[in-house]
This record gives structure tokens, C-alpha cells and sequence, in this order.
């Protein structure tokens, strides 16, 4: 037996709602997004801050109260997050092969990264 081909003209909407719309459909060219980002300095120049009275918080004078959240330690040598320090050179470290490293320092290394942490303490 031979199987017979039906053939059937099909009619497809132009959008089928499942789809997902392409940009170059959404946005002919030469027309703008909908969402402009602007940076901090765009901002502080279109409010006109001298207008402001000072006693009203804007973005150049809001004040905030310390965080209540413990700050988080930070790896001296990898930039990680450190659970541990050394109790020697003080640096903070985040594995034990960062470990051998801050003990193989010297110790001029080790006071200029205390230094830039602001931890800085004369090592005997």
C-alpha cells in the first residue's frame, strides 16, 4: 500500500505569542530603547543642587549610619574572602597554599601589606 500525501495550505499568524520578539523587530533602526542609563554625574548636574535647601537629603549630602553587618576579611595576597590571619605577621589568608606564601615573605612585604590594609605594626 501506498501512502497517500495530503497536502494542506497552512495559514501561520505573523506572531506567534510563544515567541520571543527579536530586538530588530521591537526597535526598527534608528529608534531609540525605552531605558536610558544615566551615570552619578549626569544626575547631580540635571538637579540643579544649588536649588536645594541643605537640610534636604539629595545624592551629594546623604548620610548613612554605620553597617550593622559584620565587614567582610578579605585576603591580603589573593583578594578572597579569608577566614583566617596569621598570627605572626597578622596578614589575613584564604588557603594554606596562600599560608606558605605570607610565611616565606619578608618582613619589609609583609609591613607594606598591612600598610595598605591601614593594620600597619612595626614586626620585631
Amino acid at each position: 500500500m501506498e501512502s497517500e500525501v495530503v497536502e494542506a495550505e497552512l495559514v501561520l499568524p505573523t506572531h506567534l505569542s510563544f515567541k520571543k520578539v527579536q530586538m530588530y523587530e521591537k526597535y526598527p533602526k534608528g529608534q531609540s530603547r525605552g531605558r536610558h542609563w544615566k551615570h552619578l554625574k549626569q544626575i547631580l548636574q540635571a538637579e540643579n543642587l544649588q536649588n536645594y535647601p541643605p537640610d534636604e537629603p539629595n545624592y551629594v549630602n546623604i548620610e548613612s549610619p554605620p553597617s550593622m553587618h559584620p565587614s567582610v576579611k578579605i585576603c591580603d595576597i589573593t583578594g578572597l574572602e579569608a577566614p583566617y590571619h596569621d598570627p605572626r605577621t597578622n596578614l589575613r589568608y584564604a588557603n594554606t597554599e596562600v599560608f606558605k606564601q605570607i610565611r616565606a615573605l619578608p618582613n619589609e612585604y609583609v609591613q607594606r601589606y598591612l600598610a595598605l590594609r591601614n593594620a600597619a605594626v612595626v614586626l620585631k
